[in-house]
């Protein structure tokens, strides 16, 4: 499914044209202005799944927070604008296919990290309550408890519980229903999974971070089925060679000048890998270590 059709940023001539207008000679830096241009980036066309590559640097990240912003798509953490920002996406014009689909959004490293220190912090909480937990079930169960009004009442059905489960029944009853102890890897994939629903437009930064390889092949298979069954749309930034292989992906180079589309087997990170274990296959074929 394609939601969004185009995107075009300004050239180092627009560009020059509004830093020239501006006279606040105490600002170092006039970003997002000349970063895209710098390579000459000025158009991206889409397909179901559009990936942009580069170095730290290239301009990639950028570029979503830019779309991002232009959309007003929903996002997490907050985004660092300078005081340019405004002026930069004015510049910017946008092409969709209809309406953006409500649940569309960003999603970025740093919305992945918050996520696991939160399910980090749920779990250390979660630890400490159920070892207070183990002490209450002894202490409850071969207590003489009489109920003598109904503000008696929850202690007594607490009491009741207790001495009709055995102790790991009544802490799994007590604790949160909903509590998920995951590893950091799990707890991004899943992060994954929560986000994106059908029918949606997201643009994933870097979704790699915190994933193994095994899950960022995971990740994969994920949003190839969604984009290729349930009507997602992604624009995805990374120099992971395994999203880079992602079925029908259209790749922008952003480290090439000017910048332009590529196979996946063309780029110079996936060569990099390629050649290293080339170098090393006889290991990989049982020969010398």
């Amino acid at each position: 499914m394609i939601y969004l059709q185009s995107v075009l940023f300004p050239d180092a001539d627009a560009e020059v044209d509004v830093i020239l207008g501006e006279k606040r000679s105490c600002y170092d830096s006039f970003y997002p202005f000349k970063i895209l241009s710098r390579h000459h980036f000025s158009r991206i066309d889409f397909e179901p799944v559009t990936i942009l590559y580069g170095g730290n640097g290239s301009g990639k990240s950028t570029a979503l927070n830019v779309i991002a912003e232009k959309l007003g798509l929903k996002r997490d953490s907050i985004c660092n604008k300078s005081n340019f920002f405004p002026q930069y996406l004015k510049l910017c014009e946008v092409n969709m296919r209809g309406k953006i689909p409500p649940n569309s959004c960003i999603v970025t490293s740093d919305d992945v990290f918050d996520y696991m220190l939160n399910i980090r912090t749920l779990n250390d909480g979660i630890d400490v309550r159920r070892e207070e937990l183990f002490s209450e079930y002894l202490e409850t169960k071969y207590a003489h408890f009489q109920m003598k009004s109904m503000a008696d009442y929850e202690q007594l059905k607490r009491n009741n519980l207790a001495k009709s489960n055995t102790q790991s029944q009544f802490v799994r009853k007590e604790l949160m229903d909903n509590v998920r102890e995951y590893s950091n890897g799990e707890s991004a994939f899943h992060y994954f999974a929560e986000k994106i629903e059908e029918n949606g437009l997201y643009l994933l930064d870097e979704p790699e971070n915190s994933l193994s390889p095994a899950r960022q092949q995971e990740l994969v298979r994920f949003l190839e089925d969604s984009a290729r069954f349930f009507g997602c749309q992604f624009v995805i930034s990374t120099h992971s060679p395994f999203l880079l292989a992602m079925k029908q992906a259209k790749i922008y180079d952003l480290d090439e000048d000017p910048v332009d589309v590529k196979r996946w087997t063309q780029l110079e990170n996936v060569r990099v890998y390629y050649e290293f274990f080339q170098k090393h296959r006889e290991a990989f074929e049982g020969g010398r270590p």
